[in-house]
C-alpha cells in the first residue's frame, strides 16, 4: 500500500513566491528561503526550520515557507511595538531522503518488507533533529558572512516524519523556542506498537497476551528501547518505557519525584512554546498514540498543574474528519502560533524561560 503524500492538497492556491537559495552547510544541500525578502536595516533574523514528511524530499516544503514568509511580512505590515525582525526558512531534506538517499528500502514499513522498519524510521528522524542542530551551528556563518544579520531566535515546524523530528528538536535543543507539530507523535513506542499490531508481526501476535514480548523482540531490538527511552519525548520524561501502560500517563509525581523531574522538564520544555495538530481520521500517525501522552503534558503544564511555573505554551488541536494530511485549516494555525511566537520580545522569552 501507498504512503500518502500528506501535502498534496495543502494549498488549494498556491502561495506566492519568496526567494530561495541553495547552500551546501557542513555537506548538507539546505535551501534559504526569504532572504532577499529581508530588510537591511533589520539586524534580528528569527531562522524557521522545516522537516518534511516520510518518501518525500525538502521540495515540498517551498509552498510552506514561502506562505509563512508572506504571513509574516503581511503582519509586519501592521503598526507594531517592539523591536523589528525578519525571517527566513531553511529546508533540508532528511536522512536517506532526496540527495541524502542510500536505500530506498530503509525508509518503507514492515508492510513493503523492511524488517527494520522500527530501527530506521527512529534513527532517521532523530538523526535529523541532529543534524537541525549542526545546521544551527553553521548557518549564520554561510548566509550572513558579513554578520549584516543575526539569527536571534530558531523555531521548527515539522510534517508527519518530520512531526516526529520537531518533538526531538523542540525537547533536545534550548535554541529552539517554538516548535509546530503536524500530523507527528511524541510516543513512538505508542505509534510502533500500533502499527506492529496492524502489521500483524510475529513477534506481536505470537505472545500471550498479543504484543507482550514485542519490545526487546527483533523487530524493536533492546538497543533500539534504550534509544527510545533517552531520545523520545515520551520515553525522556516517563522513564522506564517497557513498563509503561495508560495509568503511567495519569500519573501526578509525588514531591520526591518531581525533584528528579523538575530539572529534566526545565533542560527540555521551560518557556518553550509547542502547536501539535493532529488528523481526527489518521490511520497511519494516528492520534491516539500520541494522545496519552500529550494528555499528561496538558496536566502538567497546566495552570493548576505540578510544572505551571514552567512557562510552556501548549496547544492541541485535532481536526475532526482529517486523515494524514496537512490540510488548509492546519497552515493557518501553524501561522498563527509562529506569528504569536516572533512577536514575542527578547524579555518575553527570557521571562518564560526563568519562571522555575
Amino acid at each position: 500500500m501507498a504512503t500518502p503524500n500528506p501535502m498534496a492538497n495543502t494549498y488549494p492556491i498556491p502561495p506566492l513566491p519568496v526567494s530561495k537559495k541553495t547552500v551546501c552547510i557542513a555537506g548538507i544541500i539546505t535551501t534559504v528561503y526569504g532572504l532577499d525578502e529581508l530588510d537591511a536595516k533589520v539586524q534580528d533574523v528569527a531562522c524557521l526550520w522545516l522537516l518534511h514528511p516520510r518518501l518525500q524530499t525538502q521540495e515540498c516544503m517551498a509552498p510552506v515557507a514561502a506562505s509563512t514568509v508572506n504571513a509574516w511580512r503581511e503582519e509586519k505590515q501592521k503598526p507594531k511595538k517592539g523591536k523589528a525582525l525578519g525571517l527566513i526558512c531553511v529546508s533540508f531534506d532528511q536522512r536517506n531522503h532526496g540527495s541524502r538517499e542510500v536505500d530506498a528500502l530503509s525508509n518503507e514499513a514492515w508492510r513493503s518488507g523492511n524488517k527494520t522498519h522500527a530501527q530506521d524510521m527512529f534513527a532517521s528522524y532523530h538523526g535529523t533533529a541532529i543534524d537541525t542542530f549542526h545546521l544551527m551551528n553553521y548557518i549564520t556563518s554561510y548566509v550572513f558572512p558579513t554578520s549584516q544579520h543575526v539569527i536571534v531566535n530558531h523555531l521548527v515546524l515539522g510534517v508527519s516524519l518530520g512531526g516526529h523530528a520537531a518533538w526531538h528538536c523542540i525537547t533536545h535543543d534550548p535554541r529552539i523556542t517554538t516548535a509546530v507539530v503536524i500530523i507527528g507523535c511524541p510516543d513512538y513506542v505508542r505509534l510502533m506498537s500500533d502499527r506492529a499490531r496492524l502489521s500483524k508481526l510475529a513477534t506481536w501476535t505470537d505472545s500471550d497476551p498479543p504484543g507482550s514480548s514485542f519490545l526487546g523482540s527483533t523487530d524493536f531490538p533492546k538497543g533500539l528501547v534504550e534509544a527510545v527511552e533517552r531520545y523520545d519525548p515520551a520515553g525522556l520524561l516517563l522513564g522506564e518505557i517497557v513498563s509503561r501502560d495508560d495509568d503511567v500517563y495519569d500519573w501526578v509525581p509525588t514531591a520526591s519525584e518531581q525533584q528528579r523531574l523538575l530539572p529534566l522538564m526545565k533542560r527540555s520544555l521551560q518557556g518553550k512554546r509547542i502547536l501539535n495538530m493532529a488528523g481526527g481520521d489518521d490511520k497511519l500517525v494516528p492520534y491516539k498514540c500520541g494522545e496519552p501522552f500529550l494528555r499528561w503534558l496538558k496536566k502538567a503544564t497546566a495552570s493548576d498543574g505540578w510544572f505551571n511555573e514552567g512557562g510552556v505554551v501548549f496547544e492541541d488541536i485535532v481536526f475532526d474528519g482529517v486523515s494524514h494530511d496537512m490540510n488548509p485549516s492546519m497552515v493557518r494555525e501553524a501561522h498563527r502560533f509562529i506569528i504569536e511566537a516572533l512577536e514575542q520580545t527578547p524579555t518575553e522569552i527570557a521571562g518564560r524561560a526563568s519562571k522555575i
